[in-house]
């Protein structure tokens, strides 16, 4: 009898317990879904808030004020400040000029947009980031070949710090010069010019394809042909290789390592083309630049193996591995061929825009390089003479 009673008292404090247990969880259980719900809420406020603020009162001063920033509980928290030209100028800023440190310059340009479909009207343009000491001597050709392409393409300009010449109004480069500083040729200044090229060209959300060229570059096709090569290509063009002499792997710096090891290591032509998705991984990178700049100096080249390298570690895919670029190496050196005047006729020409034969988007091509240097300022007037009918400008 007492052992009954005994097991009798055992169950119902066990039931009592499984009860107690069960309730403790429904408890946590309710609770856990209400502290969700409400930092779901609390969070999107938030963003909300400092999305305004970062508009309406960034000290960054890149771009105008999208919107402004109204307490009244009868209104949203973004109200435009001046319609649809504001807005426009916040997606494609006309204005270069800011007073961003490189530092903050490449952070805001980090986080630009990496999707697809974007929430307004996009043409996809092609950034022209032109790296020049100055002026551009070929000037006019470049006129000739952006003549009636409105809206299809930006330019900006890297010039030395000194130069100061603005173009007349009427010129595609008046007011294209973004903030610069000096460039020594070999040294890890001239990525830091690459990079504010870059940075300063992917503000511009309307910006998909992003082609590096200098004073002394040509292209070689009109700009319809070379509009739809670099939109319709699946890939980048940047080239990149292992080169086993001293010149390649031997440039290599132990202490780059073991971020960086000699199987990482590669070499290109410096003259690149990117899509805005490797654009964004080259001015996002904080791991691999400090190593180069640390540990790759002459006769180390930065801008022979940094960009060769990085896209090699972190993205192989979005590029072709060739550039777009002619340059003529044949005669060896630290430098390639300057061509001048009497090297211009429509034989040389269709020889750089048709000989070479190259894969583009899995099928062969005949057409691999767009553009094309060193042209000397004294190869402008046959240039100007021969491109109207070969390369079939306006």
């Amino acid at each position: 009898m007492l052992s009954k009673e005994l097991s009798l008292s055992i169950q119902r404090k066990v039931r009592n317990g499984q009860f107690r247990v069960a309730a403790t969880i429904i408890i946590c259980l309710s609770l856990t879904f209400l502290v969700l719900i409400s930092g779901m809420i609390i969070n999107d406020h938030f963003k909300r808030f400092v999305f305004c603020e970062n508009i309406s009162s960034s000290s960054l001063n890149a771009f105008p004020s999208l919107f402004t920033y109204n307490p009244s509980p009868h209104h949203s928290c973004m109200q435009y400040s001046n319609s649809s030209n504001t807005l426009n100028n916040w997606i494609s800023p006309k204005d270069l000029w800011h007073s961003m440190s490189d530092v903050e310059l490449l952070g805001r340009a980090s986080m630009g947009p990496r999707i697809i479909d974007f929430p307004f009207n996009r043409t996809p343009k092609i950034a022209f980031m032109f790296l020049t000491k100055g002026r551009l001597p070929l000037a006019p050709l470049w006129e000739m070949f952006f003549k009636g392409h409105d809206g299809l393409f930006s330019i900006y300009l890297h010039t030395s710090p000194e130069f100061v010449d603005e173009p007349p109004e009427s010129s595609v480069f008046y007011k294209r010069r973004i903030p610069s500083k000096l460039v020594q040729w070999g040294k890890s200044t001239m990525i830091d010019a690459e990079r504010r090229l870059l940075a300063n060209a992917l503000l511009d959300f309307k910006n998909e394809r992003f082609v590096l060229v200098s004073e002394t570059c040509i292209p070689l096709f009109n700009f319809s042909i070379i509009y739809n090569y670099l939109m319709n290509s699946n890939q980048s063009f940047l080239n990149t290789f292992d080169d086993p002499r001293p010149i390649g792997r031997g440039r290599y710096n132990k202490r780059m390592g073991p971020t960086i090891t000699l199987s990482d290591w590669r070499k290109g032509s410096q003259w690149f083309e990117a899509n805005r998705e490797l654009a964004l991984e080259i001015v996002s990178d904080v791991t691999y630049y400090p190593i180069f700049r640390n540990h790759c100096m002459p006769p180390c080249y930065m801008d022979e193996h940094y960009l060769p390298t990085l896209v090699t570690k972190i993205c192989p895919n979005l590029t072709s591995n060739r550039t777009i670029t002619w340059t003529d190496w044949s005669r060896g050196g630290s430098h390639p061929t300057t061509f001048t005047r009497n090297n211009i006729n429509k034989e040389f020409l269709d020889r750089v825009r048709t000989r070479f034969n190259c894969t583009y988007n899995g099928e062969m091509s005949s057409i691999c390089f767009l553009f094309a240097r060193k042209f000397h300022p004294n190869t402008l007037e046959p240039l100007l003479r021969i491109a109207p009918k070969l390369l079939g400008f306006i």
